[in-house]
């Protein structure tokens, strides 16, 4: 009998850490992306990316980084930035690989198509009548919209449409990464985007190294490719409307001006934050079309790691959004006070997209080389590349740091080399004197002078001549 319950135990065991319930579980791709990967990580060095070209707009622009870069392709991902203007709309489009967005400043408001969902939202309008207060008539029905702010990251499905629209007072700024390595993109690591509406320019195209072919990222006009009287029919309207889905001689690219008629109904904003906040939300009820899509990470008071002096980290993963488990993302904001340090870690199951939001500092990185693949400045509006187990290590400048990262995996785990939570930390005294050849009391100063989880503030002492970094 009891032979029979270890086995059972044991059993069960093994299932549970082969069924995914490990926190270090690798997200599935495919071969020939795992070799088009490997072919791009053997990087020399690293370099803060900016971004390559601007597609202008009718209401707004769009920045694209440079796909075919070496630290890019190493990641897998594609990257840009869109402005939207007050009032402006992205058009609806869909994409081959799911994707995360930050929203750098500004609000607005979402609109996510799922196959298959109901149209839960409903609209009507006074009409007159004899009554006193007239009656209501029906006037559209609609799939869920989500309202997004400053500070939000929100995630997109891959071949799932969509659309955001500018609903504020301000321009809306989002930064998107493209997880185009992602096994839900069975093309290749190539970006392409779909549009529904609009006449995207054709002529965005871009060199990739996979071939001499030239690839669309942001293709034209879905219905385009349909011949119009196909349209018609399929819609049940006559030719001249069925031409307009396919915007020929639309010139305004894919961020668009509207009308004072784009009015919609929607939840108030205290409606939406008590949903959202009800304890109800908790991924086990919710379902594909009720789903969470956004996180706001720039409350600090939802801070994963505070230090009164140095700043504070929060993190978004697939415990506290549940769809980032479909799409294998997650994302870490970051924002350290003047000259503070982040300390040196490595991520264990992920490469990191760092996009600096604000101010400027000095970041190093360390691959299997034993040396610094970049050692240097980086600024406002820069990219930079950290590929999965390369240790680094941020320092703020005077004005501060602010980032956010976007990691390829939804539950991306990092490893301090120094503070409280450090591998340093977790040896034993005779492991450190042995690897290093220091006393034990040097042993001792090493696991013990920093008790600080992940952020260091600045030191009173002052920084060396000559260097770039202070001593901390």
């Amino acid at each position: 009998m009891a032979n029979s319950l270890v086995l059972a135990i044991t059993i069960i065991c093994f299932l549970v850490l082969t069924t995914g319930g490990s926190a270090f579980r690798q997200r599935p791709q495919l071969p020939q992306q795992e070799q088009q990967q490997a072919q791009y990580c053997r990087i020399q060095s690293l370099n803060p990316l900016e971004s390559a070209r601007r597609i202008q707009h009718e209401a707004g622009y769009t920045d694209v980084w440079d796909q075919t870069s070496d630290q890019i392709q190493c990641a897998g991902v594609a990257a840009s930035r869109h402005l939207i203007q007050q009032g402006g709309l992205l058009l609806p489009s869909f994409n081959n690989a799911p994707l995360l967005a930050y929203v750098v400043r500004g609000r607005g408001i979402v609109g996510i198509i799922n196959p298959g969902c109901a149209e839960t939202f409903q609209s009507s309008e006074q009409t007159e009548s004899g009554e006193r207060f007239g009656s209501e008539r029906f006037r559209d029905q609609h799939q869920k919209i989500h309202p997004c702010r400053k500070g939000d990251i929100v995630a997109f499905q891959a071949g799932v449409a969509h659309w955001v629209h500018n609903d504020g007072n301000e321009e809306l700024e989002l930064m998107v990464v493209h997880d185009t390595s992602n096994a839900d993109n069975q093309l290749d690591q190539n970006l392409r985007r779909f549009f529904l509406a609009g006449s995207p320019q054709e002529s965005e195209k871009q060199q990739t190294k996979y071939g001499s072919q030239q690839e669309e990222m942001f293709s034209g006009n879905l219905f385009q490719g349909f011949e119009t009287e196909v349209l018609a029919e399929s819609f049940k309207v006559d030719l001249e409307t069925a031409a307009r889905l396919q915007g020929q001689d639309d010139n305004r690219g894919f961020i668009v001006k509207v009308g004072k008629e784009f009015e919609m109904q929607r939840p108030s904003k205290y409606e939406d934050e008590r949903r959202e906040r009800s304890p109800r939300n908790n991924g086990f009820e919710e379902t594909v079309c009720t789903m969470r899509i956004r996180e706001n990470l720039d409350n600090p008071e939802r801070a994963d790691v505070y230090t009164a002096q140095g700043g504070r980290i929060s993190t978004v993963n697939s415990h506290n959004l549940p769809i980032l488990k479909q799409i294998q993302l997650s994302a870490e904001r970051g924002v350290l006070y003047e000259n503070a340090m982040a300390a040196p870690h490595w991520t264990l199951n992920a490469h990191n997209i760092i996009y600096i939001l604000r101010g400027s500092g000095q970041i190093q990185v360390v691959g299997h080389s034993n040396r610094a693949v970049f050692n240097g400045e980086v600024r406002q509006g820069q990219l930079l590349v950290v590929p999965q187990n390369y240790a680094e290590v941020k320092q703020a400048g005077s004005e501060g740091l602010e980032w956010v990262s976007f990691k390829t995996n939804d539950r991306a785990v990092s490893s301090p080399l120094a503070g409280k939570t450090s591998v340093m930390q977790a040896m034993p005294e005779e492991v450190v004197m042995s690897a290093f050849r220091v006393s034990r009391a040097e042993a001792h100063k090493l696991k013990y002078n920093r008790q600080e989880v992940r952020i260091f503030p600045q030191s009173s002492t002052k920084r060396e001549k000559g260097s770039r970094w202070s001593i901390v």
